[in-house]
This record gives structure tokens, C-alpha cells and sequence, in this order.
């Protein structure tokens, strides 16, 4: 199994959705679905820190001004 910190967001989402299933199935045994835990656990929070860099990255890359010009933009769909 490769390290989380090693995981692409795509791989780490896939292996989350893959624990999602087999711990819904409830045929996990206890011990088994406590580290199923721990590991979908670890995985969501490599996806929210990879999600939040990249977020990041893009706001780097706007222009000056144009966070402001999005906020006023979702506010008029209200």
C-alpha cells in the first residue's frame, strides 16, 4: 500500500470511495474497519491540504482585484 503523502489527489479520492463501499457493506470485521478508518481518515485530510494548494496556486495566478470581483458575483445570484 503506498504512503498517503506519496497519493495524487485522484488516487487518494479513488481509495477513499473504494473504504466508503467496504465499510458501508458492514461485512468489515471490527479491527479491519478501525483501520479502514484511520487510513479514509488520513486520506481525506491529504485531499483537503492537496485541494488547498492548488486553491492557492490559482489565486496566486488572478490578477490583483478579481478575488473581489468573484465574491461580488456569487453575492448577486442571492
Amino acid at each position: 500500500m503506498k504512503a498517503v503523502s506519496k497519493l495524487t489527489f485522484e488516487e487518494a479520492a479513488a481509495e477513499l470511495d473504494s473504504i466508503v463501499v467496504q465499510m458501508e457493506s458492514g461485512e468489515v470485521p471490527l479491527e479491519a474497519a478501525l483501520k479502514l478508518y484511520e487510513r479514509g481518515q488520513a486520506l481525506a485530510q491529504h485531499c483537503q491540504a492537496l485541494l488547498q494548494a492548488a486553491e492557492k496556486k490559482v489565486r496566486k495566478m488572478q490578477p490583483e482585484g478579481a478575488e473581489e470581483l468573484d465574491a461580488d458575483e456569487d453575492g448577486d445570484d442571492a
